[in-house]
């Protein structure tokens, strides 16, 4: 009984993923140091976690640029952009789709944060936010001037999601 509970369970925690088996990556929990990453932006510069050491990191997953959700979530940091900036802290988002992607999304939507490609699936799959179809989960950490996870956001809903991030850095920030 216990072999088919652990199969069952093994199971659960896999995702397939084009023709195979993935076991998805563990989220990352509160108080662990933030997973590092460098990654190609829509500049195609590449961007990496140490590059904000003594800053503030909003690191947000999204499944894909142009689509109304992701657009919505992305207006809205970029809305509150100064806010970020004032309280010391970075945008980043993140999505599987490519840098050139990327670079359309900024140009059509005036995003001036940089959005990261992560193509291959590596950080995405790092930080426990590798859905079912392959794209990234709408997920958000929070990581402090350290490099800790301070704040996760899991299934976050894209309307209201900066403010929630603001009002949790103020809070941090305290």
């Amino acid at each position: 009984m216990n072999r088919i509970r652990f199969a069952t369970a093994t199971l659960a925690a896999a995702t397939f993923v084009g023709a195979g088996l993935l076991i998805a990556g563990e989220m990352p929990a509160v108080g662990q140091t933030a997973p590092e990453f460098s990654l190609p932006s829509q500049e195609s510069s590449s961007v990496a976690l140490k590059d904000y050491r003594g800053k503030w990191v909003v690191l947000y997953f999204y499944p894909k640029d142009m689509t109304t959700g992701c657009t919505i979530e992305a207006h809205n940091f970029q809305e509150d952009l100064a806010k970020y900036t004032a309280a010391n802290a970075a945008i980043v988002g993140v999505s599987v789709d490519s840098a050139d992607s990327h670079k359309q999304f900024c140009t059509k939507e005036s995003l001036t944060f940089k959005l990261l490609a992560d193509t291959d699936k590596k950080l995405v799959d790092s930080y426990g936010s590798l859905a079912a179809s392959g794209m990234a989960s709408r997920n958000t950490f929070l990581i402090d001037p350290t490099g800790k996870v301070v704040k996760v956001w899991t299934r976050v809903s894209p309307a209201g999601h900066s403010k929630e991030v603001l009002e949790a850095l103020a809070t941090m920030k305290k």
